[in-house]
């Protein structure tokens, strides 16, 4: 019997995503939330939402006692843990069981037997599904595990046993690299997932990641529901999904789809669930993991078929079987998503977090949909993941949906946190991407296009950011009023001024002079009319040199945040009046990128460093992030200690020069482990 109300163990885009599917059902939800949560999406979204502790996930999202204490209290029949956190945690599972609560997800057994990747590997092997070369013993001593790195021959994998979402993952190349790479992801793993165990494979040089998406009911059904292709990466996470995957035959589909079922089958699964693969470019396929959840992207899948896979979970949780069978199965089209992210690839993809000061989503339709866990206004914490949304785009071809993806990033605008949006765009347009040339090292091989030099913008951009920063002006106090409060030009026939824009370390001028119906703008060479209205989005329509223009422009402070024409730019207002002082001289010292947790000091006080030599370790959004010696030289003092918690701007030790060049010099490199 379907369920009427159930809780909701998670947050963000999936907790959203879930009570869509559940208020469709007429199925009621419970919401749970940390104190960073508190006016989060998802907790405006469901019927009932319930308090359950501190932001850190230890005390709140992983907390299973209060997850299921909130369920009892509020009469949730049933908990739908998303992924992610409790998703695969068994003991979570036994313990919604023992309290007569159903965990909408896959029975106690194959948890435990699929949640530990060693495991999981040898019950694959023995069902007859080829596996990576490698290691995946009980002895975790350092030795051991160098011993069999070198055995397996570099490079090799480290991967955490425990682990998804590539954390707890290392690549090393090199045996001398095997022991400082293997204490990083003993760390990571530790941190993310309780257990620092791990395992080592041969590396696949140039891999497809493919999974199979499979269904299983309690009546011994089970279904693939097609392969997706999840080969874009960064830091071992995928970034870039489609489904179907290109260039895949019918006989690699039914193949790989039958080894996927009979994963499941080996361990009685029930619910959704992902096999995954890495392809080799001859086309030999190992089988790699099983995620026991619903997978980040499954929406790709959800367009090409047509069904709605949490509605599928519902069903089977509650004792139902399989809407369909295997040979009732289609797909048509093709689908892409692409993860919108807060976080800086220029910098090594660094996390950002703040406030979401202006969020535009292109329209929603047939083509077109977004998975979102927030709205304008809202923040992005340091303590999660920093995901804002999932944008998925459906057409009849690749091609087609390749262009959908192109206009609907195009259209998608954020100010107030830095973004994947413009590398997402050049991703999409790169010529391996565009010919479908995948593998998990794309990003790599195509860097020179996906990170191109800094270009000094345009000078049309301080056309266009002068008449905002003038038509926000007109909006304050009318045009009289102005020239008396800002008296530093005359009041002659044309009054005139000049506005000061900064972009980077350059400086930019452009002159106004002010006429019956609009400006006269001149910078440089370009010398136009322009004229304009800002309506309440922030969206202006200009004319400028006799040409119609739509764009928007939203304030920070004195930058000015334009986008126009799929791109987006931040010039900075010099205000003439402001005499706040200049907060633009270096740190006497070295300072935390972001807020974080300190996780490990690397070095002595007084020890001889290398330039580029980690010093300590900084962990946030659920990553490890190293903070490296910006020339040779030696940390005369730390400022913190491990378990601190820092916030963006915090000193972390002071660093002397070798060469005794001054400090203010210095500039903080910080480099993604």
């Amino acid at each position: 019997m379907m369920f009427d109300k159930i809780l909701i163990a998670n947050r963000g885009e999936i907790a959203c995503r879930i009570i869509k599917t559940a208020r469709r059902m007429g199925i009621r939800t419970v919401a749970v939330f940390s104190d960073a949560d508190a006016k989060a999406r998802h907790v405006r979204l469901a019927d009932e939402a319930v308090h359950i502790g501190a932001a850190p996930p230890r005390e709140s999202y992983l907390n299973s006692a209060k997850i299921i204490a909130a369920a009892q209290a509020t009469g949730a029949q049933a908990i739908h843990p998303g992924y992610g956190f409790l998703s695969e945690n068994e003991a979570f599972c036994l313990a919604c069981a023992q309290a007569g609560i159903v965990f909408i997800g896959p029975p106690v057994e194959a948890i435990r037997v699929m949640g530990l990747k060693s495991q999981a590997k040898k019950l694959m092997g023995a069902a007859g599904i080829p596996l990576i070369p490698g290691y995946h013993g009980e002895d975790q001593t350092p030795e051991k595990l160098q011993r069999e790195a070198d055995a397996i021959g570099y490079p090799v994998l480290i991967k955490a046993s425990a682990g998804g979402g590539g954390k707890g993952m290392r690549l090393v190349e090199r045996p001398e690299d095997f022991t400082q790479n293997l204490l990083a992801c003993q760390r990571e793993a530790q941190s993310a997932f309780g257990d620092d165990h791990v395992l080592i494979e041969r590396y696949i040089t140039r891999p497809r990641h493919i999974e199979i998406q499979i269904f299983g009911d309690s009546h011994g059904n089970y279904v693939s529901l097609f392969e997706r292709d999840c080969s874009v990466q960064r830091r071992h996470q995928k970034i870039v999904e489609e489904a179907p995957a290109p260039h895949f035959s019918e006989q690699q589909r039914r193949i790989m789809g039958e080894a996927a079922t009979n994963a499941a089958r080996a361990v009685h699964y029930t619910g959704a669930g992902t096999v995954e693969f890495i392809v080799a470019p001859d086309g030999q396929f190992y089988f790699m993991e099983m995620n026991t959840r619903l997978q980040v992207e499954h929406p790709v899948t959800e367009m090409i078929t047509g069904l709605d896979l949490v509605e599928w979970q519902l069903r089977v949780a509650s004792g139902e079987q399989l809407p369909v069978m295997q040979e009732d199965l289609s797909h048509s089209g093709h689908a892409i998503e692409a993860r919108i992210y807060a976080e800086d690839p220029s910098a090594g993809f660094l996390p950002s977090t703040g406030k979401l000061v202006h969020f535009h989503l292109p329209e929603q339709n047939a083509h077109v949909r977004i998975d979102a866990g927030v709205e304008e206004g809202d923040a992005i914490s340091r303590f999660y993941d920093p995901m804002i949304a999932k944008l998925i785009v459906w057409d009849e071809t690749r091609d087609k949906a390749l262009r959908r993806m192109e206009r609907a990033l195009a259209d998608m605008q954020i100010a107030g946190i830095a973004s994947n949006i413009e590398f997402l765009s050049r991703l999409v347009t790169c010529r391996s991407f565009a010919q479908a040339d995948l593998d998990t090292g794309l990003i790599e091989r195509e860097i020179a296009a996906l990170f191109p030099e800094a270009q000094e913008p345009p000078a049309e951009v301080f056309l266009l950011a002068a008449l905002a920063q003038l038509l926000h002006e007109a909006d304050e106090a009318p045009l009289s009023s102005f020239l008396q409060r800002r008296d530093s030009f005359r009041l002659n026939i044309q009054a005139r001024r000049d506005l000061n824009f900064r972009y980077g370390t350059a400086q930019h001028t452009v002159t106004v002079t002010y006429l019956g119906t609009g400006y006269r703008l001149q910078t440089g060479s370009l010398d136009v009319v322009a004229s304009g209205r800002q309506d309440k989005d922030n969206r202006i329509t200009a004319e400028i040199g006799g040409l119609r223009k739509t764009l928007t422009a939203v304030r920070s402070g004195n930058f000015i945040h334009l986008f126009t024409d799929g791109q987006s730019w931040k010039p900075e207002w010099l205000d003439p009046l402001d005499v706040s002082p200049e907060h633009a001289t270096a740190h006497d010292g070295l300072v935390a990128p972001m807020p974080g947790s300190i996780t490990a000091l690397l070095v002595e006080q007084g020890q001889q460093v290398a330039k580029g030599t980690p010093l300590l370790i900084v962990e946030a959004m659920k990553m490890e992030f190293k903070i490296t010696a910006p020339a040779a030289g030696y940390v005369k003092a730390f400022r913190c200690a491990v378990g601190d918690q820092v916030n963006e701007g915090t000193e972390l030790a002071d660093f002397e020069p070798a060469d005794g060049e001054a400090k203010e010099q210095l500039a903080l490199t910080s480099q993604e482990e």
